[in-house]
């Protein structure tokens, strides 16, 4: 029997300094469902290291990823993303997504990649305590609780929250329209 999101992809990035759990498990969780997942980061290949020391890399380049061939990008927390905020593939590959109609996945530190993308403000959003000013700044309302969707956004708010996060992302993805 085919998985929930059965004919769906979605691509997550990977930044040096990222969020071990808050990337691995909603990867397993999103092939657990039987999406088809793609690891994407600045170098395909090359070695990346998690925050907490877990060593992964990337299945492509972000500069390669086509935002319309997608049904949802997934960034995780951690360092990663204030860096990755930094690169005009990133940010473009976000906002695409986002701007398709496509489902964006933020969890922690993330929701500085969508600042930079400009897709925050308006709506409601949460993540690591550390970025609630950048989201109230980006025009965003601070929520403090640990996952939900807002239009095309799932944020989450921590690691503890993963769980949360997960069925929110999953239950967002299978519900939009499919690309």
């Amino acid at each position: 029997m085919a998985g929930r999101l059965d004919g769906r992809t979605v691509v997550v990035l990977l930044g040096e300094g990222f969020e071990d759990l808050e990337f691995w498990v909603p990867v397993m969780r999103l092939r657990e469902e039987d999406a088809e997942v793609t690891v994407a980061g600045l170098q395909p290949k090359t070695a990346v290291t998690g925050k907490n020391g877990l060593v992964t890399e990337a299945d492509v380049a972000i500069d390669d990823v086509d935002a319309g061939a997608l049904d949802a990008v997934l960034v995780p927390g951690g360092w990663a993303p204030d860096k990755l905020r930094r690169y005009g593939s990133v940010t473009s590959l976000v906002r695409g997504v986002h701007d398709r109609g496509g489902i964006v996945g933020m969890i922690c530190h993330a929701g500085l990649v969508g600042i930079s993308a400009g897709i925050v403000g308006g709506g409601r959003a949460t993540g690591s305590l550390g970025i609630k000013d950048d989201l109230v700044n980006a025009g965003a309302t601070w929520v403090d609780e640990p996952a939900f969707r807002d239009g095309q956004i799932v944020w989450g708010r921590v690691v503890e929250d993963i769980p949360a996060f997960c069925r929110e992302l999953v239950e967002a993805i299978e519900a939009a329209p499919p690309i």
